[in-house]
């Protein structure tokens, strides 16, 4: 293998950083990954900054390590690099580049009063989990730091900047720090101009620039070889592809780049994903952020989605450890998911709240985890994973009926990604029994996000002048791609339907839950 017709995608994620690394093919060759999680301190939700340089400098040597062992060389370079990471959040830094606040991740709801002001001020809808919304809400908190914030980025901006020295990122990332302007592909210019009234504060000072896929976003520098590889056996110079969120990621990967397809990520959070050429109203619900090459996507984000379900599983693990039956938790996992398939369509009367955290779409500042039955429910194994996994899906549901029955989006086709496909057949069916549609998952479903930034390091590296990103990922990635499709039947549509309408009812019970407990 010659390493320099190589693609490497590094992605920080919710609970692991991967590495993949992808041959001219597209097809990954070798992989490293490192586990992590996040910490709530102080009311936030954070990572520790040493624990983002160790955890990237783990998964690259796990990387290091598989190379070495499948093919016998020692990985010293590649074609080229991209960064990517869970988007938004707050990670500001002084004119000497030091660290002013903790990292503030996408988790947070502490940004409400900031984002309510900013939609009505804009226009345009703000999540509380925006880099700008938390920039905002800190100066209305009249935190200190704010007076001398010179650069503000995301994580994956953070390790850009770490490893080639430019304050730079992705378009699709960019979209979720401030609103972009598609026709310019860079920053609103009417809205930075408010901003700048309402606050003195001049984002195009702040802010890192913008670049659509496939420009060059500096070079991996001396330092940068070292911070990602401290045994000093990576060298410098290698081309870095704009840094991009998991959002763009996940819709490189599935091939939903082009007008009216879209994509739902599902592992820690859960968020749609659909591509639309025509401007929206202003929902609460929905964001509009870009595709790696600056199309305007409609987004519902959910905070919360597998969390509950993986508490859940651990559980039975230690269960299955106190009764002496050894077993693997992807085992464990993959029974309880296909269990879940002999469930009620409308899970017998049984009802949970996936709530680690606050939720926007329904409009809810923290998160209780609650699980409840009536009690002539049909108390089951099958039905209680059954309402684990459609509740994951409900809040997503609720959003995705804003775009498709208010704003009469259509969409041609729909994929799946993250670890909730990675269970064949059980994932899909559930997420085709919540959109009513027939749902596709290609065999990288579970690996989407570094997978996809891969691509995008790629696209910078062997596109044809002129060739756009859509017709780079059908012709040369895609194209003979295995993928498969499948529909849920009609009772399983009309029972998460039934599902649904319980779940939306009961709501009040998860809303008291965050008020006593």
């Amino acid at each position: 293998m010659d390493l320099k017709k190589t693609a490497l995608g590094i992605e920080l994620g919710s609970t692991r950083i991967k590495a993949v690394l992808i041959d001219e093919k597209h097809i990954p060759v070798a992989s490293g990954d490192f586990e992590w999680e996040n910490q709530y301190v102080n009311g936030v939700w954070t990572y520790p900054m040493d624990a983002v340089h160790s955890g990237v400098q783990a998964c690259f040597a796990a990387l290091k390590a598989d190379v070495e062992k499948k093919y016998g060389l020692e990985l010293d370079t590649v074609g080229a690099i991209g960064v990517s990471a869970m988007m938004h959040g707050y990670l500001p830094f002084d004119r000497d580049g030091k660290q002013l606040a903790e990292f503030r991740t996408w988790r947070n709801t502490i940004t409400g009063e900031a984002a309510e002001k900013l939609t009505e001020l804009f226009g345009f809808n703000i999540p509380q989990r925006w880099s700008i919304a938390h920039l905002y809400q800190a100066i209305l908190n009249g935190e200190e730091h704010v007076k001398d914030v010179a650069f503000l980025t995301t994580l994956a901006g953070y390790i850009h900047w770490r490893l080639s020295g430019e304050k730079c990122m992705g378009v699709g990332e960019a979209s979720g720090m401030f609103p972009i302007d598609s026709a310019t592909l860079d920053y609103d210019e009417g809205m930075a101009r408010k901003f700048r009234e309402l606050t003195g504060i001049d984002l195009r000072a702040v802010l890192p620039e913008v670049l659509p896929a496939g420009a060059n976003a500096g070079t991996l520098t001396e330092a940068g070889a070292r911070f990602l590889d401290p045994t000093g056996t990576l060298r410098p110079g290698i081309p870095l592809a704009p840094c991009e969120g998991d959002a763009g990621t996940g819709m490189t990967a599935t091939n939903s780049v082009r007008v009216r397809t879209g994509n739902v990520s599902a592992g820690t959070s859960d968020f749609a994903m659909i591509v639309t050429d025509k401007p929206l109203g202003v929902h609460r619900e929905i964001d509009m952020v870009t595709t790696p090459d600056g199309l305007p996507v409609a987004m519902v984000h959910c905070n919360n989605c597998t969390s509950d379900i993986n508490a859940w599983v651990s559980l039975f693990m230690e269960f299955c450890g106190m009764m002496g039956v050894e077993t693997s938790k992807g085992e464990l996992f993959t029974k309880l998911f296909r269990k879940a398939l002999e469930g009620d369509p409308d899970c017998g009367g049984l009802l949970s709240y996936n709530y680690f955290s606050g939720e926007g779409v329904t409009d809810l500042n923290e998160g209780r985890p609650v699980f409840v039955r009536t009690p002539d429910a049909s108390f089951t194994l099958a039905n209680f994973m059954r309402t684990h996994l459609l509740s994951a899906l409900s809040t997503l549901k609720i959003g995705l009926d804003i775009l498709t029955q208010t704003e009469h989006v259509e969409i041609d086709r729909l994929t799946g990604h993250g670890g909730f496909f990675k269970t064949p057949e059980v994932g899909q069916l559930m997420l085709s029994a919540a959109v009513g549609a027939p749902v596709s998952v290609m065999e990288t479903a579970g690996e989407g996000g570094p997978y996809g930034m891969a691509l995008l390091a790629a696209y910078m590296l062997w596109r044809e002048e002129g060739e756009s990103l859509p017709d780079y990922l059908d012709k040369k990635v895609f194209a003979a791609a295995k993928s498969s499709t499948m529909s849920a039947d009609e009772n399983a549509r009309a029972g998460f339907t039934a599902f649904l309408q319980r779940y939306e009812k009961a709501l009040p019970i998860e809303r008291k839950a965050t008020e006593v407990f």
